[in-house]
Formats: C-alpha cells, sequence, structure tokens
C-alpha cells in the first residue's frame, strides 16, 4: 500500500492544489489529512491564495480518496460544507505490523503521548515541522506543513510505502526518509 501524509493546508488553494497534483503523481491509494484544512488560525499569517471555498470544491472532489482527523483549526461548521468525515480526534492505522496514531497533534503529542507500545507510532501535523524520530520506544512522525511550514522547512508531504517514510517537497524532491524495522534514516 501506498499511502500520502499531508497536513495543514489552512485554507490555501495554491497549496491544496499542488498537494492533490503531487497526490496524483505518488500514485498513492489514499491521502490522509492530518488537520487544519480550511481555517488559517489566529497565530498564522495568511497562506498563499487563502481561498477556503476552493479547497472545499478540491477536497470534496476527492472525498473518496481521503481520511482525515481533526486539527484545531477545524470546527463543526467546516463539517458542514465537507462531504467526509473530519471530526475524529485520531484515528488508528495498522501498517506492517505496527500501530499507527494518527492525529493532528495539539492534543496528543511527544509530551502528551496517547498509548503506545514499543514500536509503534506517533503521527501527527500541529507543528508545521517535518520530523522522522526514533524516540527509544516509539517513532514520532511529522509530514511537515503544505502551506505554512514553520522552522525554516519547505513546504512538504509524506509518503508511506513498504515499511518507509519519505518527507518530500512540493516539487516531490525527497527531503528524507526513515525505514521502519531496520532503523535506517538518510
Amino acid at each position: 500500500m501506498k499511502l500520502m501524509i499531508a497536513s495543514d493546508i489552512h485554507g490555501s488553494a495554491y497549496y491544496c492544489k499542488k498537494m492533490l497534483t503531487c497526490y496524483r503523481e505518488e500514485g498513492a491509494e489514499k491521502l490522509l489529512l492530518l488537520g487544519d484544512l480550511l481555517y488559517h488560525g489566529p497565530r498564522n499569517e495568511l497562506p498563499r491564495e487563502y481561498a477556503p471555498k476552493e479547497v472545499i470544491s478540491m477536497l470534496n472532489g476527492v472525498r473518496e480518496e481521503l481520511l482525515c482527523v481533526r486539527g484545531n483549526c477545524d470546527a463543526e461548521v467546516d463539517q458542514m460544507v465537507l462531504t467526509f468525515p473530519i471530526l475524529a480526534d485520531y484515528m488508528i492505522l495498522y501498517l506492517d505490523g505496527r500501530m499507527i496514531f494518527a492525529t493532528h497533534g495539539h492534543i496528543h503529542h511527544k509530551d502528551s503521548l496517547p498509548p503506545l507500545k514499543k514500536g509503534d507510532i506517533l503521527l501527527h501535523g500541529h507543528t508545521h515541522v517535518q520530523a522522522l524520530e526514533d524516540c527509544g520506544d516509539y517513532f514520532y512522525l511529522n509530514p511537515g506543513s503544505v502551506s505554512i511550514p514553520k522552522n525554516g522547512n519547505e513546504h512538504s508531504y509524506m509518503i508511506y510505502e513498504s515499511g518507509t517514510y519519505r518527507i518530500k517537497n512540493m516539487d516531490g524532491n525527497e527531503i528524507r526518509r526513515i525505514t521502519l524495522g531496520d532503523g535506517s534514516r538518510s
């Protein structure tokens, strides 16, 4: 299975369109969105081409291909205009014999861990900062932000395939990767 993971679109039609282009070019089977889809939030500047209604149309157009969790900027009113579920605080996935706890990151994060067994994965967005970390008992992964990256990161997304997680920029160029099982990283 090939899975694309992205977070923090924040209403940017420009970066939503780029993200969906990357999704098609990658040939992933599903797109997992880690929240903050439409609203930019009070702490962020407006992203490029802020147009939530356009983002709504683009995302609703691929609704069958989306998995999503709720971000701290997502609200019930957003669910009223989106035709796929967005209000779950977390999602549990199992890939390669590992549990993945996928969430936005504002409730569960490295300083407030959900229940994880050794080798499980905490996957979240929220910080807008990319991460591929072996934390000893668990792995912490963050695709960064599609539209408003922070800490000098590039606009990015993540691809999962065959035990390898790759963070890529919006041109599809690999930034870094981690393969779980043997702990290799580049």
